[in-house]
């Protein structure tokens, strides 16, 4: 994660905190994708001029919040300095058997798609920081308040990963640049597509009321808005029931269920594609990491 791309440490942007745990957030999101059991954080930083101690330690204090929270050690890493604050890591996870784990090119036709919990906080916290003052203050100010929450504090799905790859999925992905483009990658290395419908994506708190306060659709928004860290899976139609009771019995959060994989071929290309309620197919960029 490097300041300026993936992130602004201006006033009412993000804290060093904030960022510190974004960034283990991110990583650890990528083994919730497989299914795997985190195991050790390698974390280096790189300091840009004027950064103060303790904006530094917050950074690494928030990280190591976030380790304790999903048993994770940070066993090394590096601190240098560096034109903009840059923190890299590098997360390794573990299975009993390779078997456990989960790709993303299992998907075949007839699997069901879903996604964990909800979807556009982040890109409607993003969009929030964008708008002018007028509009900004439009939206009501709990739905800012919980948009803000949920885009400043991810949570990696690392039980859920592994709740799902125990019990049927597929394929999966973590969301991290937006359902749009992620779930495009399980289409292509499934050689299969997904058919997503845009009207079953499960908004989060608040997404509504400030799409609707800066006049922006709520699911298109949601569908390629990224930092989600939701985890976009495929499942055989005969799981379902399971995967539902799964949850239900292990209070996870909601699973929800978006569309289905259909076969590729001369006319329907490898990949995924958004359909909106009234059936045309809907053409969205995903995220683009760069906040300037």
């Amino acid at each position: 994660m490097v300041q300026g791309t993936h992130f602004r440490l201006d006033e009412g942007w993000a804290t060093p905190a904030e960022v510190g745990r974004r960034a283990l957030a991110g990583a650890l999101s990528d083994l919730a994708a497989m299914g795997a059991d985190s195991g050790q954080a390698y974390i280096a930083l790189g300091i840009a001029p004027g950064m103060s101690e303790e904006s530094a330690l917050a950074l690494v204090r928030a990280a190591a919040a976030l380790a304790t929270e999903t048993d994770t050690e940070i066993a090394g890493g590096d601190v240098v300095s560096a034109p903009a604050l840059t923190v890299s890591v590098t997360v390794v996870g573990w299975s009993e058997s390779e078997q456990e784990l989960v790709g993303r090119d299992g998907a075949r036709p007839g699997d069901l798609v879903g996604v964990t919990g909800s979807l556009g906080a982040a890109s409607a916290a993003l969009a929030l920081l964008k708008a002018p003052d007028a509009e900004r203050e439009r939206a009501p100010r709990e739905a800012r308040a919980a948009v803000f929450e949920r885009a400043r504090e991810p949570r990696p799905r690392l039980r859920e990963g592994r709740l799902l790859a125990s019990t049927g999925a597929s394929a999966m992905i973590d969301l991290s640049d937006g359902l749009a483009v992620d779930a495009a990658h399980l289409g292509r290395a499934s050689g299969a597509h997904l058919r997503l419908q845009l009207e079953a994506l499960p908004l989060a708190e608040g997404v509504e009321d400030v799409c609707a306060a800066l006049g922006l659709d709520a699911r298109e928004l949601a569908a390629s808005g990224g930092e989600d860290y939701e985890l976009c899976f495929c499942a055989p139609a005969e799981q379902r029931a399971r995967i539902e009771s799964s949850f239900a019995a292990s209070d996870r959060v909601a699973v929800s269920w978006i569309g289905e994989v259909v076969g590729a071929n001369g006319e329907t290309r490898a990949g995924s594609s958004l359909v909106a309620e009234r059936g045309d197919q809907v053409r969205l960029v995903g995220f683009e990491h760069r906040w300037e």
